[in-house]
């Protein structure tokens, strides 16, 4: 009995062997498979393939990057105490007032006068919807003062907190009946979200102040009143081919008046001349009162920030045309002069020598070396035969005096229609350098248009996909988000960007940066508050597209097709000349497990181990916040046989496989 028993258990063990082994083969038998040409090149991949646009918007520079903790510092503001509320202590009594001296300092008018008569009087400053304070940190406090004769006011510094408890202090001892400016380092003692600072002035006298400064030490490259570093440490955690800036709608401003002049926005800082900001009213559900451009963050931070970051700087310069989405007003063809001399005095500002007048002063604020800008784009969001005639004149006079450099152009705000058409079809026919194509849509319109480059014209001007971002629920609305849905679209949709790279040299999501208590337009692809910051998953889409571009495009084949929606999958092939790796990137937009199989031909062989990179959340909905991510990048190692690839695919998924070549 025991015989036929263990007979009986050794041809049952067989045949669930035997079944295993064919149900394996049935579930091999359904994985899809794919081709990989290693030895077809078709696209040279462009260093500037993947980059940032930067834009003033949702607090991006005053209120975020730009590491400025005091609210109106200058008190240029439209009201132009805001931000800054009176205190007494110690039976303090005073008063504060604003003095005009445009005829004496037209760029910096303002400054206050405090008359204290008793006690200790002062202003306290909110900051930008409060101050982040570290604990440990390091601050530094800086203010221009001048002391009224036979006044010997004092001056102490504070860091509170929202039941005023003080932790942190300075002293300042104006001397000068001049103006002068004076500083004080100090330590936080606590980690505070929301602080806000007290300026108090004791004994009786009056003092004029101006130019109220705050800046943690501990900047980005350390750099004195610079950017917050965390905020660019993401930006180079990209690896951006380039850094377009200032924006966007900023470079046109609501009025000509308003625009961007980029020569208002370097030198000394008391001297760069503040105005509103275009987005403060612009969005009924966002009214933003209280923001406007210090240009703290101006010209000459872009060109260093783009040479700190290793990316390309794309300026975008005013080309005589307001917003056209609010005043649309024009500069006369016959005043161009100024616009046009703008441009042509930024390009000798970056790159001329110091015997050039520009170049001396690049060089004067200390880059002797030459930022090497080889690209420009005259206007941002314009349209119609206004453009056009503007364009003409921009085009020609900066190509007669710099041929080398590349214009970028705009082909208005959406991806199609009649403005699109008119000025796609004009531009191509004037042989223009590169067309700036726009387009905020739904998660569905990035999947339908995966193909929009097949058909381009290869000699025809290349693109820049200069400002895409999926919407959640509509273009514009508050209730958009940063969900799993609207990156894996934009992962399949780059797939067409990628395979088409002799066409598309450039590509960026908008906004860049949001934050958390300050924004007017979403969605954006970094958000942070006061103290911290975090990345969504439109972010990890990006950086693994830019840390992965590799040198040249190869096919990637379905049935001899491009993978562009077969099976729910999008895929798109690179090889990276400088580390000899085969990349391939693969969505798979489905709600199944998907089996594949990567069959790599025209190569002598693959490494017997390789990457996978997968971004994947079995939730469309997710989301990441400043409590943590739940969509993030996860890599693993995979086992290769021979010259094939195989990997199941996750639900809803983006994988980057990285493979050497032998």
């Amino acid at each position: 009995m025991d015989t036929f028993n263990n007979m009986k258990n050794s041809l049952l063990m067989l045949a669930l062997a035997a079944s295993t082994a064919t149900f394996g083969q049935a579930k091999q038998a359904k994985s899809t498979v794919y081709v990989v040409k290693a030895d077809s090149i078709k696209a040279h991949v462009q260093p500037t393939m993947y980059g940032i646009f930067f834009e003033d918007i949702n607090m991006a520079a005053d209120g975020g990057v730009y590491a400025e903790l005091v609210k109106n510092r200058s008190f240029e503001f439209y009201t132009n105490l805001m931000g800054w509320t009176e205190r007494q202590k110690d039976g303090g009594k005073g008063s504060v007032k604003l003095v005009d001296r445009k005829d004496e300092r037209p760029e910096n008018p303002h400054f206050v006068t405090l008359d204290v008569t008793a006690g200790t009087y002062g202003l306290n400053n909110e900051g930008f919807r409060g101050m982040g304070i570290k604990q440990g940190e390091t601050y530094s406090f800086s203010v221009m003062a001048r002391q009224h004769a036979d006044s010997k006011i004092k001056l102490t510094v504070e860091l509170v907190d929202a039941k005023g408890a003080v932790f942190g202090h300075g002293e300042l001892s104006p001397d000068e009946t001049n103006w002068k400016r004076y500083n004080v380092k100090f330590a936080a003692t606590a980690t505070v979200q929301k602080a806000s600072l007290n300026l108090w002035a004791k004994n009786s006298g009056s003092i004029d102040l101006d130019m109220i400064s705050l800046f943690p030490e501990h900047t980005w490259k350390n750099r004195p009143g610079g950017l917050r570093a965390d905020l660019v440490q993401k930006l180079y955690d990209l690896h951006p081919g380039f850094l377009r800036f200032p924006g966007g709608c900023i470079v046109e401003g609501r009025d000509l008046a308003n625009r961007y002049q980029w020569k208002k926005s370097i030198g000394d800082i008391d001297k760069r001349e503040n105005i509103i900001n275009r987005w403060n009213t612009e969005f009924k559900h966002r009214l933003t009162s209280d923001y406007y451009q210090t240009f703290g963050l101006g010209f000459m931070e872009y060109f260093m920030t783009a040479e700190d970051i290793g990316a390309e700087p794309l300026p975008i310069l005013n080309c005589g045309m307001a917003c056209q989405f609010n005043t649309g007003q024009l500069a006369p063809m016959d005043q161009l002069d100024p616009y046009l001399q703008d441009a042509l005095d930024l390009i000798e500002f970056a790159n001329g020598g110091p015997e050039t007048k520009w170049g001396k002063l690049r060089a004067d604020l200390g880059h002797p070396k030459p930022f090497n800008l080889k690209l420009m784009g005259v206007g941002n969001e314009q349209w119609g035969e206004q453009y056009i005639e503007r364009w003409k004149v921009f085009e020609k006079a900066i190509k007669s005096k710099y041929p080398y450099m590349k214009l970028v152009s705009s082909v208005g705000p959406d991806p199609d229609g009649s403005k699109f058409d008119f000025l796609n079809a004009t531009l191509r026919g004037f042989h223009a350098d590169i067309l700036d194509e726009h387009y905020y849509r739904a998660p569905q319109w990035f999947l339908d248009n995966v193909k929009r480059y097949d058909k381009y014209d290869r000699k025809g001007p290349k693109i820049f996909a200069g400002e895409y971002a999926a919407q959640s629920v509509a273009t514009g609305s508050p209730e958009n988000k940063n969900n799993w849905q609207c990156a894996m679209s934009e992962a399949a949709f780059m797939t067409g960007l990628e395979r088409n790279a002799d066409v598309v040299n450039m590509a960026s999501y908008a906004p860049l940066f949001a934050h958390v208590d300050g924004w007017q337009w979403t969605p954006d692809l970094i958000w942070f508050d006061n103290l911290t910051s975090y990345a969504t998953p439109n972010y990890y889409v990006q950086q693994l597209y830019s840390v992965n571009k590799g040198t040249d495009v190869v096919p990637v084949t379905l049935n001899n097709q491009a993978v562009t929606g077969q099976n729910g999958t999008f895929s798109s092939a690179v090889l990276d000349g400088k580390t000899h790796e085969l990349v391939i990137k693969i969505i798979n937009t489905t709600k199944t497990v998907q089996q594949t199989s990567f069959v790599v031909k025209g190569t002598k062989g693959l490494k017997a181990t390789g990457t996978v990179t997968t971004l994947q959340s079995n939730n469309l909905d997710a989301v990441n916040s400043l409590t943590g991510d739940a969509v993030s990048p996860k890599k693993q190692s995979i086992a290769i046989a021979a010259n094939n690839i195989k990997l199941s695919l996750k639900p809803y998924s983006f994988n980057v496989i990285r493979v050497k070549l032998n």
